[in-house]
């Protein structure tokens, strides 16, 4: 437990046991509490139309778990890993039923065009290596890239020490830049 200016940890500590009891209450506040935050996170993963779904799957999937919170870490950490998760599988999952949509935009063949394109294929091929990464790896990606956490924080979401959370992210971009480089001979750095 953490002490000195821990207010907002006490306060989910205290309404996940009550949630835990069946307090309906303690539910409805753990939710309108932590579903914005969790609306945030996932649109890092999946497209504004989908953010208010899977962020809600995700907090049902939550509660549903809640009987195996440990406490280990703070319940949003707890819920963040979840609601990652959710977003992840949706994503995989709906890229396989999803056709693949190119803006007229992206087809002009001017130099503007031609590098959005090819920044969007980048950007595409970098999040396929992301998913690819180790689950360690692409937490400690996801969390110091897309929510831009210092290792600290990072440390403290994934449940490990800070060197931990570094390493793994030191690997992480080691292998995304195996994964991404070109075939023909480039360099390291």
């Amino acid at each position: 437990m953490h002490t000195g200016g821990g207010g907002v940890a006490d306060d989910d500590a205290a309404l996940v046991a009550r949630a835990r009891e069946g307090d309906a209450a303690a539910t409805d506040e753990l939710y309108r509490k932590h579903l914005p935050l969790t609306v945030r996170l996932v649109r890092r993963y999946v497209s504004d139309a989908d953010a208010d779904d899977v962020a809600q799957r995700a907090l049902v999937r939550g509660f549903e778990k809640l009987s195996s919170f440990r406490g280990e870490s703070s319940f949003r950490s707890w819920l963040h890993r979840i609601a990652v998760n959710v977003a992840l599988n949706h994503v995989r999952d709906n890229k396989r039923v999803e056709p693949r949509v190119i803006d007229e935009a992206d087809l002009i063949t001017n130099t503007l065009g031609t590098a959005r394109l090819v920044a969007k294929e980048a950007k595409e091929r970098l999040l396929r290596a992301v998913q690819d990464l180790p689950p360690k790896q692409r937490a400690s990606v996801e969390l110091r890239l897309f929510q831009d956490l210092s290792f600290a924080e990072v440390a403290a979401k994934m449940g490990t020490s800070e060197d931990s959370a570094k390493a793994n992210f030191h690997h992480a971009l080691k292998r995304l830049r195996d994964a991404l480089e070109p075939s023909e001979g480039g360099k390291l750095g």
